[in-house]
Formats: structure tokens, sequence, C-alpha cells
């Protein structure tokens, strides 16, 4: 069973098979098997998150995860943008790179790079002060090549004598790290938090006490583009380990209120890489009850097992 997310709608329906063919420069690929992705919409309105989940991303044993978190007026445009354009941007700037974790880099920021200038280009379309973070993972055998825009995140769940053990794969771009801001700061953007959230670093206009973002680096948000707001990825590597179970990625709706171990706890008991998305997003769920002043975020979560659940409790 496939899992179809609505962008528009809090439910997720079932349905047999999810087929559909993507493609650039004459690189085809397969689409989604959607079961290992659950999203929740919040309560802020239209749910803005997006994600995918490819396999044979291009060529048999390679893999590609997505997850989307949009933000302002048109986020959740700029967000299923990201989600549709990003994958055939990505192969084809690959096409063209050396097989090497050099040559992989090169083909995330140059995809990176033509995916932010698409947005601008969009006709009707004002993402001035709307945007989307972008946490994506490849997988070509048991290389992972991670690159990571906004506070999205991605975790590893690994086993240790201990237990389940998170291993948080992204830094949350944030314009509260002291390099973030800085870069912010030389383009004469201003870094404040709000009297009310002290502990929340924001990105404001010079002159205007406008938008308050608080993510250094996101497609879209033109308007902070000239003062340090930037597309470029965070780009990593990571060679799989046997101890190395599962992945998991995720919008902010979940990492605010579930930490990494928790996480990595819930998916490790889960029987399938559906219940295990499906359940963290409960769990977030349930501890957003927690803040009954704040507006329930949107939850959306990518899980993928490394091994099957046989090899994995053996």
């Amino acid at each position: 069973m496939g899992i179809c997310i609505s962008a528009a709608s809090s439910q997720i329906r079932h349905e047999t098979k999810v087929t559909a063919i993507c493609a650039a420069n004459e690189l085809a690929f397969e689409e989604q098997r959607s079961d290992s992705v659950c999203s929740k919409q919040g309560n802020k309105g239209i749910n803005q998150d997006a994600a995918f989940v490819y396999q044979e991303y291009g060529e048999q044993g390679r893999a590609l995860f997505g997850v989307f978190d949009g933000h302002g007026t048109n986020g959740h445009t700029v967000s299923n943008m990201a989600k549709s354009r990003l994958p055939p941007l990505l192969l084809s700037a690959m096409s063209k790179a050396e097989t090497d974790f050099v040559g992989w880099k090169e083909a995330m920021v140059t995809a990176f790079k033509v995916m932010d200038k698409e947005i601008k280009l969009q006709e009707n379309l004002d993402c001035s002060f709307s945007g989307t973070t972008a946490v994506i993972i490849l997988k070509q055998g048991e290389d992972l090549v991670i690159a990571n825009l906004g506070d999205s995140r991605a975790v590893m769940g690994r086993v240790t004598e201990n237990g389940i053990e998170a291993v948080q794969l992204t830094t949350d771009l944030k314009p509260g790290l002291p390099d973030e801001a800085e870069r912010i700061r030389k383009c004469n953007g201003r870094v404040l938090a709000l009297q009310e959230e002290p502990h929340i670093q924001r990105v404001w206009l010079p002159k205007e006490d406008a938008p308050g973002l608080a993510m250094s680096r996101a497609f879209g948000d033109f308007a902070l583009k000239e003062h340090g707001i930037i597309a470029l990825p965070d780009v990593s590597y990571r060679r799989l380990a046997p101890d190395d179970h599962f992945i998991v990625l995720a919008t902010d709706g979940i990492w605010d209120v579930l930490s990494n171990d928790e996480v990595a706890s819930i998916v490790s008991k889960a029987e399938s890489e559906e219940a295990a998305a499906k359940a963290v997003v409960e769990a977030a769920t349930e501890a957003w009850k927690r803040y009954p002043a704040s507006k329930l975020d949107d939850r959306t979560v990518v899980c993928h097992f490394l091994q099957n659940k046989r090899q994995w409790e053996n």
C-alpha cells in the first residue's frame, strides 16, 4: 500500500500504487515509494511541508530522499516546486560530475543554485518573503551524501552496546549560529530575537522589522538574498557502517517537540518504514499538546531502513 499525502489536507490517503516518471535531459527515473513518508497538517493553515522518496534513482543501487518545509504566504508552492524539480535537476548535474564526493558535492551545489533561480523566475509567484527549507540524502551503495538548507534535519539510528543511538547528520542552519550570523550581518541583515521569544534568533531587513526569518539558508526569500540568506547547501559525506540501521528526515514540526533520541527509539520499535514514519508523527502530535499556547506545526517524516528488520534484530 502506498501513502499519498495531500498538501491541503491533514488526512493520509492509501492507494495501491503510486507511479510516475520524471525526466531531465533524457534521464528518467521511477518515482517514489511513498509508504515511508508520513505528513500531517498543523493548525496554521495549508500544509506547507513536502517530501519524496526515489528508489533506483537514475541507476540501480542509488536512492534519493528529501523533506521540505515551506514558509510565508507561498511557502506551500515553493516546497512542492522544490520537491518536483530538485530530483531531476540533481540527476542532470550528477550526469556531468565525477563519481566521488567532490563531484557529488559540486552536483548538489549546482542543482540547488539552479533550483533557487527557477523559483525566482516564476511568473506570478512572489517569493520575496516565501521560501522553503530542504534536506536531502543521496544514497549510493554504502555512501551517503547529505545536503541541507535551513532547519529541517536528518538523523541516523545506529546500534551500540547500550542500544539505539541517534547520530545527527545535519546542522540546523539558523541565524543563532555564529558563522551564519556573521555572514548575515556583513550583508547588513539584522539578527535579533523577539522580546517574547528570546531563544529564537531571527533575520530582519536592514531598516524594516520584517520578515523575522528563523533560518539562515533557504530556497526563495529573495528580499533577504542580498542580506545574507543563501541557497548554498551544507553538504557532507558519510560511509555507512554495519551498525547503521536507519535514517530519518523530518521537518521542525517533529524536532521542535521530540529529541533525536526519542525519534530514534520510536523508529527502532517499528516493524516497517511506514509504521515508523506514522509513529513519529503521532508521537510529535501528542508532544505538541504540552504547548497549548503554540500553534501546531505541520509534521512530515521520511524513514528508510538501511537493513531489513530481520537482519537488524539479529
